[in-house]
């Protein structure tokens, strides 16, 4: 069967997406961009791990236990650990040690490993403890604002908050979307275009850099296993 990824909104503002996925008889995936941190966990032959996950910053091969069932949380742009800071995260990753059936250690407490749907309750505990934090600056920008600092500090909060800088996380975001969308049937011109890439091959170098795929593979959902949540093909 491969590699399925499913993913739900967050009604939480600390949470992107939660997805879960198992990996039935993938040995590896390519990797795509991402401007997000997150929480794994998995169980494989009857054990349990977790890890953190930093953002990414181009595309590349990463290997998948096999015969694994995952639950993971992305957060939110601007949020991050208070005693991980994600610029350390970013393109790597922190492996959670001590992780027992029911339970993981992170930053020097034991939680409780949440399943699909317990990942607010988590992080819900997570914002109570004082574990989890984010920027308010970096969240205003985002929705568009212009908080009253200058551009040299928009850029130094937003890279201690985040591990990238804005022109980073615009670039990450805008090649996930177009693929999304290609896979999805849309031309890749007129992707092209709503997205505001220069031309098509523009949009196509984007894709190589961090998505790993061209728009024909993205179409025909060719290339192998994809860590990226996309429409189903029947090719």
């Amino acid at each position: 069967m491969g590699l399925q990824i499913t993913t739900r909104a967050s009604d939480s503002p600390w949470i992107d997406v939660v997805w879960t996925s198992t990996s039935d008889d993938v040995r590896e995936m390519t990797s795509v961009a991402t401007a997000r941190w997150g929480l794994v966990f998995w169980e494989q032959d009857g054990r349990r791990f977790a890890a953190v996950t930093g953002p990414e910053t181009s595309t590349g091969h990463a290997p998948v236990p096999q015969w694994a069932q995952f639950v993971g949380i992305e957060f939110a742009i601007g949020t991050f650990l208070r005693d991980l800071p994600v610029p350390a995260l970013v393109d790597g990753g922190v492996d959670l040690p001590g992780t027992t059936r029911t339970s993981f250690r992170l930053v020097g407490s034991r939680w409780e490993i949440p399943g699909p749907d317990d990942a607010e309750a988590l992080v819900d505990r997570l914002v109570r403890d004082g574990v989890l934090v984010r920027d308010p600056l970096v969240a205003e920008v985002l929705r568009g604002g212009r908080p009253p600092a200058s551009e040299r500090t928009l850029e130094r909060r937003f890279r201690a908050a985040t591990g990238l800088t804005r022109g980073a996380v615009h670039r990450i975001e805008r090649a996930r979307a177009a693929a999304h969308l290609i896979a999805a049937g849309k031309p890749p011109a007129e992707v092209a275009a709503a997205l505001g890439f220069y031309d098509q091959p523009h949009l196509a170098r984007a894709l190589r850099r961090y998505v790993g795929r061209t728009a024909n593979e993205l179409r025909s959902g060719t290339g192998g296993a994809l860590a990226l949540d996309l429409p189903q093909t029947t090719s």
